[in-house]
């Protein structure tokens, strides 16, 4: 099903080492990382897509070349599958390209979070936009990003997606701080990685995004901070401070970390199991595995 909305862009940030999943990363973009048989990126666009997105600005960096590849036209594989004439195979070959207008930036330097948005600038200013990060596989019923743009139309500004995290989780993520409750809820202000003690909620930062015109404006007056990058989550306190509307959201679903071994593991799983062609054939191997992990 897709969704109507006014937000028509969204960037989605590809330029990770992915150091977390070597050496599998070693020469695979961390992106190109399947999840049964697609790669964790193709599931971001086609998210987008389904939340009325019309065009996905990809920032790279180098050696990301296979993502440019696997969304364009004309590859190897497809030139391989079209003399075969199997015209199922070919539409399948060819989904990736069809889903969006694409456009491609290269990050030359790995400088944070609101340095890649930036590069992105030339072809998403001026407007709202949509931000996602791959490695954050959402499962839900009503696309994670479709759910933001519903909450940017009461929020009038930037909007954060947020999930509870436990006090031993808390000093990983960026942590929110409220005015009150209510789901969107503005914001008062955002913490980056703080200790639990100092943490002002126990809602933390997702990797999916509504982004407020201004906030390459925002993006700018922001210095550098630890290891000379630049963070998103100090534009967005940059926002709140200027009086401007940023609201965090709590989103409908299950959200997969993909950027860790376990994660991307789990996630497969979770997919195949919603899949009824897969599901029934893989429920007695997960039900052999568990009974062999219970008696030994």
């Amino acid at each position: 099903m897709t969704f109507m909305a006014s937000i028509r862009k969204a960037v989605i940030l590809a330029a990770g080492m992915g150091t977390r999943m070597l050496p599998a990363t070693k020469a695979v973009p961390k992106e190109m990382l399947p999840v049964v048989d697609k790669p964790l990126i193709q599931y971001a666009v086609e998210e987008a897509v389904a939340s009325g997105i019309e065009e996905v600005v990809f920032v790279l960096a180098e050696g990301k070349e296979a993502i440019t590849e696997h969304f364009g036209h004309l590859s190897r594989v497809e030139a391989f599958v079209r003399e075969k004439g199997d015209r199922d195979l070919l539409a399948q070959v060819r989904a990736p390209s069809n889903l969006a207008r694409y456009e491609y930036v290269l990050q030359d330097r790995p400088a944070g979070i609101a340095h890649a948005v930036a590069c992105a600038r030339e072809f998403v200013e001026g407007e709202p936009f949509a931000l996602i990060f791959p490695d954050d596989l959402i499962v839900s019923r009503t696309p994670c990003t479709a759910q933001l743009v519903d909450a940017y139309t009461s929020c009038g500004g930037s909007v954060i997606a947020v999930e509870q995290v436990t006090p031993e989780e808390v000093p990983s993520y960026g942590i929110v701080d409220p005015v009150g409750s209510g789901n969107p809820v503005r914001l008062k202000g955002l913490v980056e990685k703080p200790a639990a003690a100092d943490a002002p909620s126990n809602l933390g930062v997702v990797g999916r995004y509504i982004l407020g015109p201004s906030i390459f404006q925002h993006i700018e007056r922001t210095p550098p901070g630890k290891n000379g990058e630049y963070q998103l989550t100090d534009a967005l306190a940059s926002q709140v401070a200027a009086g401007e509307p940023v609201c965090a959201y709590a989103y409908e679903g299950r959200r997969f970390d993909t950027g860790r071994p376990l994660g991307l593991l789990v996630a497969g799983v979770e997919v195949a199991l919603c899949r009824p062609e897969l599901r029934e054939k893989l429920l007695p191997h997960l039900h052999r595995l568990t009974e062999r992990s219970v008696t030994g």
